[in-house]
Parts: structure tokens; C-alpha cells; sequence
């Protein structure tokens, strides 16, 4: 058994750029990955490209030893863009040698722990009154984890001022918490805005137990401004969609500051690697729970790799109400899973259980300018 063919797709699928990745067996079995490092997708599949000699000609069984070849290799080890590539080779590999072998990818992870996946939406809105009202309406319909955005007061395009978003999302949670039931956990995302006094500053607005978890407030460099801001903060914290391998996550772990590690699949290196970062979490006590922003085959690896780990706690899931993301193009990419409730069935379909119509495929990228907030000063801030 090898693999004949690695090949990159950066393109346009329902109104949003992705990364995808094929990989073709000599056998003619097929599998496909999508890469997280969004608004570089070019960049990605330039390395996937590098990547393919390392690939092309080999046994797709020996995954573990090609993942840590094409990390080390080069003397570099390491960055976003090989990660990202690396993560997208590694999911389409599981893809395809699942199909080969007729059984889904959770099997080849050990074995699903759980029957269905549970997934939590989250509130587009930034602005206050629109998300208190849309997380009401969740909370009415059922669900029972919800998470907002900070909200951004600022009433010009691409400005963001971190105090006044700290105080007007506190307000929020207060609200929030006041009009739905007690047993609805709430979690709010900062995208890493703050620095360590905003986020304590934040911390002290809101009620002590009124949030289940604080996701990514400051920006995850440093363990050190992690554990002072643990030292001021009792809220749990969800750290980790940035990081691209078990080191990183490594030194947040010894240092005790992660709750919640936010394991991006299509970003830390596939399943090879998550299925380490999950068995180091596990050793620690402390859940995953999956950063999921992208599309089809992300939310399929995403699902696959939350079903085969003992300690989780939720994924987000896009396309659930109050969801702001783009839907995908169901004539390019169809998947076998479905949401059932609150939870998302997997089905048994072999690999990951999303068909792609590769003639279909336009290779044309949208053009979209890289994201970035300036606060009212004219710097610039976190995105």
C-alpha cells in the first residue's frame, strides 16, 4: 500500500476561503483534510506542496513515523504553515486508509467513548442586546452550554477598546444569568483581546460561578502571564486553538493554567498529534474541548477525534442558531453526520464520512484582507 498522490486545493467553499488537502492511495481509496490556519491559505498549500515528497511513495500505514519526519525534517522544526499543512496530510491519511480498510476514523483512534459528540452554539452578535436576546432564545430552545463573543461597543467598523468590551460583556453575563436557568452554562471568548489587568478587570465584573469557562482572554505566549492571571481569576480557562503541537501545550499543562484545552485538529498536527495532547490532558484532569471554526471535513475530524477521547467536555459547532459563520457548499462537500438535539450522531461510514466532488472544486480564493482591530488611538490591538 502507498500513497500515489498529495495534493493542496486553496479555495472557495460557500463564501468562505479553506485549505484542503487530497490524498490518493495506489489502491484508488481516496481521503481528504482541511487545514486550520485560516486567511493563509495559499501559504499552507505552498508547504503541502514541500511536504510531498516526503509523502509520495510511502506506506500510509506508518503515520505516526511519517508525522514525525515531516516535522523534523529540515532542521526547522515546527511553524503554523507546517503544522497547518501537516495537520491537513494527517487527516486526509486517516481519510483514506479508513475507506481502505471499510471502518470510520474514530476506530483507527482506538474506539469511539461515547455514542454522540456534544456540541454547544455560540452568539455571533457583538452587539450586547442582540446576544442577551439570542442566548435567551438558546436557552429557551434547550440548550445547555451557550457561548458568547465579547461584545464590542465601539459603533466604528474594526475598533475595539478592551475596557469598555470588559465592562459591557460582564454586564452581559449578569444579564444573561439573571433571566435563564441556573443549570444553562454560559462561556465567553475574548480571542485573546486582553491584557492580564483587563482580564482581571473582567473577572472581578462578573459574579463568582456565573461563567462556565473564560476562553483565550489574553494571548497564549507566555504560562507566566497565564498563572498570574489564574492567581486573580476564578473562572476555568479554555486555552490552546493557537497552539501547533504537544510542546506548546506541554509547558500550559506543567504550569496548571488550562481547564479547557481548546485542541484544534486541523491545526496541532491532525490526529496523530491531538490524540497525544488529549492523552497528556487526560493524565492532568482536565477536558478538551475542541476548537472547530471550519467547514466540512474539519467539523468530521473534529467529531471523529471527540468521539475516540475519554475526556471531553464539548465542541463548538458551527451552523447552530445564532452562528455567524458561512455555511458550506453542499454540492462540492456532503457529509453522513447529523445533528440529533444537542448532541452530533457520526455515522459508521468508512474514513471520515464526508464525500467531496473534486471536479467541482474551483481553485479560485476569494480575495480577503487579513482581519485586524485598531483600538480608537489609531494602535494596533488583538484580533
Amino acid at each position: 500500500m502507498k500513497i500515489v498522490e498529495v495534493r493542496p486545493y486553496a479555495l472557495n467553499v460557500g463564501g468562505r476561503n479553506h485549505c484542503l488537502v487530497k490524498v490518493a492511495l495506489d489502491s484508488g481509496a481516496v481521503g481528504w483534510g482541511e487545514a486550520g490556519l485560516s486567511h493563509k491559505e495559499r501559504a499552507v498549500g505552498a508547504m503541502v506542496d514541500v511536504l510531498r515528497p516526503l509523502f509520495e511513495g510511502r506506506d500510509p500505514r506508518r503515520r505516526g513515523a511519517l508525522w514525525q519526519e515531516a516535522y523534523r525534517a529540515g532542521y526547522f522544526e515546527g511553524d503554523r504553515s507546517l503544522s497547518a499543512a501537516l495537520s491537513a496530510v494527517d487527516i486526509a491519511l486517516h481519510d483514506a486508509l479508513g475507506r481502505e480498510l471499510g471502518v470510520p476514523v474514530y476506530e483507527l483512534l482506538g474506539g469511539a467513548h461515547r455514542e454522540r459528540v456534544p456540541v454547544f452554539p455560540t452568539i455571533g452578535s457583538l452587539d450586547p442586546a442582540e446576544a442577551l436576546e439570542g442566548a435567551v432564545r438558546l436557552a429557551d430552545d434547550g440548550w445547555s452550554v451557550i457561548r458568547l463573543m465579547c461584545v464590542n461597543p465601539s459603533e466604528d467598523d474594526g475598533v475595539f477598546e478592551p475596557l469598555e468590551s470588559v465592562y459591557r460583556t460582564a454586564a452581559l453575563v449578569r444579564e444573561l444569568r439573571a433571566r435563564i436557568d441556573p443549570a444553562v452554562a454560559i462561556g465567553v471568548e475574548f480571542h485573546h483581546r486582553l491584557s492580564v489587568a483587563e482580564a482581571i478587570a473582567f473577572g472581578e465584573a462578573v459574579p463568582r460561578g456565573a461563567l462556565a469557562f473564560l476562553e483565550e482572554p489574553i494571548r497564549a505566549e507566555s504560562p507566566a502571564a497565564y498563572g498570574a492571571l489564574r492567581d486573580r481569576v476564578g473562572i476555568p480557562l479554555a486555552v490552546g486553538e493557537e497552539f501547533i503541537s504537544k510542546w506548546q501545550f506541554a509547558q500550559f499543562f506543567d504550569a496548571g493554567v488550562i481547564d479547557y484545552a481548546r485542541v484544534d485538529v486541523a491545526n496541532a498536527g491532525g490526529f496523530t498529534e491531538s490524540m497525544k495532547i488529549a492523552a497528556m490532558a487526560e493524565a492532568r484532569y482536565v477536558d478538551v474541548m475542541p476548537h472547530n471554526p471550519l467547514g466540512t471535513i474539519g467539523t468530521a475530524a473534529t467529531a471523529h477525534f471527540a468521539l475516540a477521547v475519554p475526556n471531553l467536555s464539548w465542541i463548538e459547532y458551527r451552523g447552530l442558531p445564532g452562528d455567524t459563520l458561512f455555511p458550506d457548499d453542499p454540492v462540492a462537500l456532503t457529509t453522513t453526520h447529523r445533528l440529533e438535539g444537542q448532541m452530533l450522531a457520526v455515522s459508521d461510514a468508512p474514513g471520515l464520512g464526508v464525500d467531496v466532488a473534486e471536479a467541482r472544486l474551483n481553485e479560485t480564493l476569494e480575495p480577503q484582507v487579513i482581519p485586524r482591530l485598531v483600538r480608537r488611538d489609531g494602535s494596533y490591538t488583538n484580533w
